[in-house]
């Protein structure tokens, strides 16, 4: 990697020429990861590094008052302003957030370092995996609490000088194809989180088990469709979840959708308190999967990549225990061929 005066410079050149790139696409355009542009203050950004108790810090994320927290896989990017509630972080390896504005699901395996980055005065603590790609981002908002964030800043800022080099990722298990059984176990699920353990007892790549599924539980359909569905939930007023996920972090947003935007390959969602931004270009398949649950069957509208990647997952909006919104299973009945299971 180029030391940090040769990063800049180059960073400078390129931004001169290309003014309106992000802080990752830069990284992507110089071969670098979006962390070595923060260590190296790149892009109008002025960094402390907090260390790497990443745990410690989160839970301190409560005191913060209202925030935006950022969740954003290569394709899709979920926003939504809040308050971060009910922190369940342990000694294990996973995490929740389950507050009224944020819902979260976090997986601390690969989880790394912690930033805090100022970039042309706007504020926010980044969190990083060990191989320098963002899994989060909690943004300062004018009704966040500055005088706890600067505690915090105080409490855990460290000498760049201590931060660890960033490592290769490790190598993906190879997947398998789906065994003869497995419709069969798909029909006894009895929950819609049952669904990735079931992928991982048999290695199935999800694109795959629903190749294999069969149409009645896992449907492809026009690629357009996500955008007709946003369009007839916003028309109709009828509230959603919306699911985004990289390999460290879910980010959950739940609610009535408004206002529907696009600009040029991105489809958003431009409400208040949640703002969506989709790259429809990168969808490859869009499909409606029809999971069995102990309150009936489930349904969600899920795009992937060409690599099957999942992009992005939509539901309708239910707890626990209630069965799935009529109008929602109708919705995505209609986006459909054949008949789905019920």
């Amino acid at each position: 990697m180029l030391d940090s005066q040769a990063l800049k410079a180059a960073t400078e050149k390129l931004l001169q020429e290309q003014p309106r790139l992000r802080v990752l696409n830069v990284a992507e355009a110089l071969g670098v990861k979006e962390r070595d542009l923060v260590q190296a203050d790149c892009c109008g950004i002025k960094s402390n590094y907090l260390g790497e108790d990443y745990k410690t810090i989160f839970k301190r994320l409560s005191m913060l008052g209202e925030v935006m927290a950022l969740t954003r896989n290569p394709w899709c990017v979920h926003e939504r302003h809040g308050c971060y509630e009910k922190i369940g972080v342990g000694g294990s390896e996973h995490g929740i957030v389950l507050g009224p504005d944020i819902d979260l699901r976090m997986f601390f395996e690969n989880w790394g370092t912690v930033w805090l980055v100022d970039q042309n005065g706007r504020q926010s603590i980044q969190f990083f995996d060990k191989q320098g790609v963002a899994i989060h981002k909690v943004y300062i908002t004018e009704k966040s609490n500055t005088i706890e964030l600067q505690k915090l800043v105080q409490q855990f800022e460290q000498d760049k000088a201590a931060v660890a080099a960033l490592t290769e990722a490790a190598e993906k298990p190879a997947y398998k194809s789906a065994p003869s059984n497995f419709r069969e176990e798909w029909l006894g699920l009895k929950d819609t989180h049952d669904f990735f353990p079931l992928l991982k007892k048999y290695s199935v790549k999800r694109i795959d088990a629903l190749k294999a599924a069969g149409e009645d539980l896992a449907q492809e359909i026009p690629l357009e469709s996500i955008e007709t569905m946003l369009k007839r939930a916003a028309a109709e007023q009828l509230p959603i979840m919306c699911f985004v996920a990289n390999n460290s972090m879910v980010q959950i947003h739940g609610g009535v959708i408004k206002k529907l935007l696009r600009t040029g390959p991105w489809f958003n969602i431009l409400d208040p308190k949640f703002n969506l931004h989709l790259n429809t270009e990168a969808i490859d398949s869009v499909w409606v999967v029809n999971k069995p649950t102990v309150d009936g069957y489930v349904t969600s509208i899920e795009a992937y990549t060409e690599n099957g990647n999942l992009v992005v997952q939509f539901f309708g909006l239910r707890k626990p225990g209630i069965p799935e919104n009529k109008a929602w299973r109708a919705l995505l009945e209609s986006l459909c061929r054949i008949p789905l299971a019920a």
